[in-house]
Formats: structure tokens, C-alpha cells, sequence
């Protein structure tokens, strides 16, 4: 048994946590990938318009991809591997952009 002279003191750290503001979009029912499109870009303009969003630090989009008739598909790649994730660093930017014409 190991005997200890001085008391043990455990350092307390306070972490101070920042949490965003987060605003969740639903899109109930199974749809074409267009009507989601379309469904998110409402949204979207509502919260532009009604809730005077102009920003947003990035977005996370999640799908539950099926077949048409309810089933659940896995996406593959051309390899047959399956897909979870995708990234974007947003939408092209032509060099009209690049160059304000």
C-alpha cells in the first residue's frame, strides 16, 4: 500500500463554453432531389426574409437517400465503395468573380 505524505490537490479547470446559435430546416416526406432543392431554397429565403439572416458559418445537410419507393439505398462511387460524406468549399467561383467583371 503506498502511504502519502501531503494531501493530493486536484486542479480545477473552468472551461467556459460558447455554444452558436443553431437553426435546424426539416424537409418531411420523400421527394425527388429537385424538390428538395427547391423546398431548401424556400427555406432558405424565408430565413433570409423573415429572420433577417444574411450569414452563416457553413451548413450541414443530411439525406436519407432511397430508391423511390421507401427502400434505403447506399450511394456507391464508381469504385462500389459506399459514400457517407461529401464536402464543399462552397460554390464555383468563376474568374469574373476572381476579377469583379
Amino acid at each position: 500500500m503506498l502511504e502519502i505524505d501531503q494531501p493530493i490537490s486536484f486542479l480545477r479547470i473552468h472551461v467556459l463554453e460558447f455554444r452558436s446559435v443553431v437553426m435546424e430546416i426539416k424537409v418531411k416526406g420523400e421527394m425527388t432531389l429537385p424538390e428538395i432543392r427547391q423546398a431548401l431554397f424556400e427555406k432558405l429565403q424565408e430565413v433570409e426574409d423573415d429572420y433577417a439572416v444574411r450569414y452563416s458559418r457553413g451548413a450541414t445537410l443530411y439525406i436519407n437517400p432511397t430508391n423511390g419507393f421507401g427502400d434505403d439505398v447506399k450511394p456507391r462511387n464508381k469504385h462500389g465503395r459506399s459514400v457517407d460524406k461529401l464536402y464543399s468549399q462552397g460554390p464555383y467561383k468563376s474568374a469574373a468573380d476572381d476579377y469583379k467583371v
